[in-house]
């Protein structure tokens, strides 16, 4: 469900919001760079004192002490500068890794229920290019925008000590350049970052996909179509971004074009209060130079917007994954469960209001029963599985495990609980040693070689040059697809949980080893409670109970 679209200034809040643990160090950054400004501004200004009395205009300063005041204010802006830099950056690096944590703890509540729907490509590009241009925001935002409006605010009072008319008007000058411009450029260029980001993700995803589907590229003879595919794809993005440059040149130009007319203003209004004698010559130039030197915070500001439009729709993409609503919510705590009796009283589910996948099903299934559950594929015996481990929420009736409703259970509990072994087996870019323990982090390296070996996969590693400590490659491919499954067995195994579930735990092998893991299945788990699904017969040889499922109903197997 797409996510309702928030205002920029909405946006702006919930970013602000996030760097509350690091305020203290914010207010360092803002008050340096404060003191820094003022300090190249100071440069500016004394600079043209010195001028001004060197050219015989009074101006209250001489050269000599102008001149001094220019090489203080210069090392001291060098310094103030470095600081300001730093701990923004500080600042940003910082959020930026908090910003990454709240995200995959928002994918984990979301997994695997809605997360097995979203793009991959859309996710990767979230949680890598997206958070990374929010360091924009926090580098180059939060603290610019103090920073110009408390130092245009000096610099007015500093104008109005000269002249109250050149008070007002740089008021309105840095209101136009700092406000008025970047909100009005917003509300033109909005659309054109949110397209820009969207554009991306879906540039990363075609990527992603064509390389996970290179094979089948190759095989159909397809590179040429993918190739152009994503030539496409950069030509729109480069369209996209020459909108967004387009729109940034003409806020540039506007920006510099406001800047002059200000300059001509006060040296029309200079010559005008000159001659009437409210101000000298040397002043008059002061408050021009002063006035020209100021710009550069409400520039900045003004340039912003440019950078805000790609970053707002970054935050909207970011903040759409931290709202969204997990289809299963996790239960706190821990407990130990009473007994590990499986009930399923009346159940019915549909993936997203299509045509019931199951429908009015009922199980029982006491602690140490071997159930075997054949069928069809798309007959619904994985989705049964992914409802009895809380994956999805059954629509209508309950599932129960020693009597209490999966709905309440703990989390933690339920998880360490159930094991799952699916044909589907994921393993990381690690050694086989370490994948294995993903079943158990403090098992001993001699429990991981018994895990191995009911698993009838011990002496194919061993084989191996480096042994366990052989890395798998990306998604396992440095194996093939029996040898990941029996890794997946092994981990079963090292889990050692009271309820073994398996999703057709012996597709990807041959006679002689699926013989070999039901025996060890057989042998290891005789006190476990065992949920299978196949659509092999031969698989279930050592369940207890059978049940076949059709027409969305179980029905027992003699």
């Amino acid at each position: 469900m797409e996510q309702k679209r928030q205002s920029g200034f909405k946006i702006m809040l919930r970013l602000i919001k996030v760097l509350k643990p690091l305020a203290p160090i914010m207010m360092i950054t803002i008050s340096f760079g404060i003191l820094g400004f003022l300090a190249a501004t100071a440069i500016t200004s004394f600079g043209m004192v010195a001028g001004a009395d060197i050219l015989g205009f009074n101006v209250g300063i001489s050269a000599s002490t102008a001149i001094k005041i220019v090489i203080a204010c210069a090392i001291l802006r060098g310094i103030l500068r470095f600081i300001e830099q730093y701990s923004g950056h500080f600042i940003a690096f910082t959020i930026l890794a908090i910003l990454r944590d709240q995200v995959f703890k928002a994918l984990r509540k979301l997994a695997p229920a809605k997360l097995e729907s979203k793009e991959k490509g859309s996710l990767i590009s979230i949680i890598t290019s997206d958070i990374e241009l929010l360091e924009v925001f926090y580098a180059h935002t939060v603290a610019p925008i103090a920073i110009g409006v408390v130092t245009s605010i000096i610099i007015a009072c500093v104008l109005f000590a000269i002249n109250p008319i050149f008070g007002a008007l740089s008021v309105v000058f840095y209101l136009i350049v700092g406000y008025f411009i970047p909100v009005f450029s917003s509300k033109f260029a909005k659309q054109g970052g949110v397209e820009y980001r969207a554009a991306f993700a879906d540039s990363n995803s075609y990527f992603l996909e064509s390389l996970n589907g290179i094979k089948e590229i190759l095989l159909f003879d397809k590179g040429e179509d993918r190739k152009n595919a994503i030539n496409e794809n950069s030509e729109k993005l480069h369209e996209k971004m020459g909108v967004i440059k387009g729109h940034e040149g003409i806020i540039r130009a506007f920006t510099d074009i406001v800047i002059m007319i200000a300059i001509l203003t006060f040296l029309f209004v200079s010559i005008k209060l000159n001659e009437q004698g409210q101000i000298t010559i040397g002043q008059g130039l002061v408050a021009i130079v002063t006035l020209a030197s100021s710009f550069g915070p409400v520039v900045a500001l003004s340039n912003l917007s440019n950078n805000l439009i790609q970053t707002f729709a970054c935050a909207q993409r970011l903040f759409d994954i931290l709202d969204e609503v997990p289809a299963v919510e996790d239960v706190e705590g821990e407990t130990e469960l009473s007994s590990k009796d499986i009930k399923v009283d009346n159940i019915s589910f549909d993936y997203d209001n299509r045509e019931n996948i199951l429908k009015d099903l009922s199980l029982d299934i006491k602690k140490g029963d071997k159930v075997a559950i054949i069928g069809e594929s798309g007959s619904g015996k994985s989705t049964l599985l992914k409802l009895m481990m809380r994956f999805w929420n059954v629509d209508k009736g309950e599932i129960s495990i020693g009597g209490e409703n999966l709905k309440t259970i703990p989390t933690k509990t339920l998880r360490k609980s159930q094991t799952l072994v699916s044909q589907d087996t994921f393993l990381f870019n690690d050694t086989i040693l370490n994948n294995i323990k993903m079943g158990d982090r403090d098992a001993s390296f001699e429990d991981v070689i018994k895990a191995a070996k009911k698993a009838s996969i011990h002496e194919f590693i061993m084989k191996l040059p480096q042994g366990y400590e052989t890395n798998v490659g990306e998604l396992g491919g440095n194996l093939s697809s029996g040898e990941k499954q029996r890794m997946s067995m092994a981990r079963a195994f090292l889990r050692n949980s009271d309820i073994l579930i398996l999703d057709e735990p012996t597709s990807n092998l041959d006679t002689l080893n699926e013989a070999s893991i039901l025996k060890s299945i057989d042998d290891e788990c005789k006190d476990k409670t065992i949920v299978m699904v196949s659509h092999r017969k031969s698989s279930s040889a050592i369940c207890n109970k059978r049940y076949g499922l059709e027409n969305k109903k179980l029905v027992r197997i003699q």
